[in-house]
């Protein structure tokens, strides 16, 4: 068994242990600063190692992981730094699901000569989202334009924001409020996030999407001065801005994100029923043609081992185990900063993790749609 330390109870972290531990395969040591999450974990997996910890305590921190091959962070993106930081004292690889852009650069550099591999930014988007689009993008002479949109949405909206919360209320404002990159015309440079809204149409589905910050992982530095247009848009229901917008700079609830969560968090419930939308379109030169390629894939809240999760668990924690399989099994480079798009999307789909994103599941996702009447139940 490969011993594997996950940072984080909460659900994606809870996620991330249900699936390495049903795949039979993990040694797994959960640490958490909350008792009552990691008490909640361990009855429902039996044999797993859970270690209440201080995120800030690193020596205590590196003495308890010392014995894992590799620290997965599903903890928020103020902790990246010291755990990343954890991991190089004890000499052992780093994952994590950070959209966060000043946390990956401070990876970046004590990933610098390191002996283990550091892989920051392992979930949907930035994560997986880059993989296709690095994998398309290659299959081109010429680019032109790359764009990429994600959106993890409640399947039944029923408030005026349209919208539910679905993973962390740190993460969704962090990305809301912050600058984001793009390539414009065949320069790098930052953007507003919340502007450029744009609408489209899918299945008989009206949506909106506009600029969020860190979705573009490393994206913007490997396409640099070989696309001419590249931008990641999140998804939303019609309408969604516009609200976000209100709050955020008119009522400046962005200056107070402290005052923002408490309020998103007192306001909006959380779903398991949500879908994850996944768009990317490339257009570009081959054979001396200009052509389009697509790939569009719906993921849904499901059933798993009697347990409900919602989509945007799933498919950020089916990526971030994916990608620590191809790290352990060599795959990818064992040492040094490892970017998203380094990660072949043949080998990240044929993997049983990474097939949740495939249109033929692995048996580790033979489950079954949420019903109206179980998410309560969950």
């Amino acid at each position: 068994m490969r011993h594997i330390a996950l940072f984080g109870a909460g659900k994606i972290g809870g996620m991330i242990a249900e699936l390495l531990y049903r795949s039979k395969d993990y040694q797994i040591t959960i640490l958490d600063q909350n008792q009552q999450s990691l008490n909640t974990l361990g009855e429902h997996l039996p044999g797993v190692q859970l270690q209440q910890i201080e995120a800030f305590g690193l020596n205590q921190l590196s003495k308890t992981i010392l014995q894992a091959e590799a620290l997965i962070n599903a903890g928020p993106f103020h902790v990246s730094e010291p755990l990343a930081l954890a991991a190089k004292t004890a000499g052992m690889h780093y994952l994590d699901l950070t959209e966060d852009v000043r946390s990956t650069k401070a990876i970046r550099e004590l990933a610098d000569g390191a002996s283990n591999a550091f892989i920051p930014q392992c979930g949907l988007a930035p994560g997986f989202i880059s993989i296709v689009a690095h994998d398309i993008a290659q299959q081109f002479e010429l680019l032109h334009n790359v764009h990429m949109r994600v959106g993890a949405l409640p399947q039944f909206p029923s408030n005026g924001l349209k919208y539910n919360l679905t993973w962390s209320t740190d993460g969704l404002i962090n990305e809301y409020i912050n600058p984001c990159e793009a390539i414009v015309n065949g320069e790098r440079r930052e953007v507003r996030p919340l502007e450029e809204l744009e609408h489209f149409s899918l299945d008989g589905a009206d949506y909106e999407a506009f600029n969020t910050s860190g979705g573009l992982g490393t994206l913007c530095e490997t396409l640099n001065g070989k696309v001419r247009n590249l931008n990641y848009r999140t998804v939303r229901y019609p309408g969604h801005r516009d609200a976000m917008k209100l709050l955020i700079q008119d009522l400046r609830l962005g200056e107070r994100p402290e005052l923002f969560k408490d309020i998103l968090e007192y306001a909006l419930p959380i779903t398991l029923q949500d879908v994850v939308l996944i768009f990317v379109s490339v257009s570009g030169y081959r054979q001396g043609q200009f052509q389009q390629q697509t790939f569009v894939r719906k993921i849904y809240g499901q059933q798993i081992a009697d347990r409900s999760y919602s989509a945007i668990q799933i498919s950020t924690a089916a990526s971030v185990c994916a990608v620590l399989e191809l790290l352990l099994t060599g795959a990818l480079p064992n040492k040094g900063f490892v970017k998203q798009e380094q990660v072949a999307l043949k080998a990240f789909l044929e993997n049983r993790f990474g097939q949740v994103y495939s249109e033929t599941p692995s048996p580790l996702f033979a489950s079954r749609p949420i019903a109206l009447e179980e998410e309560s139940t969950s």
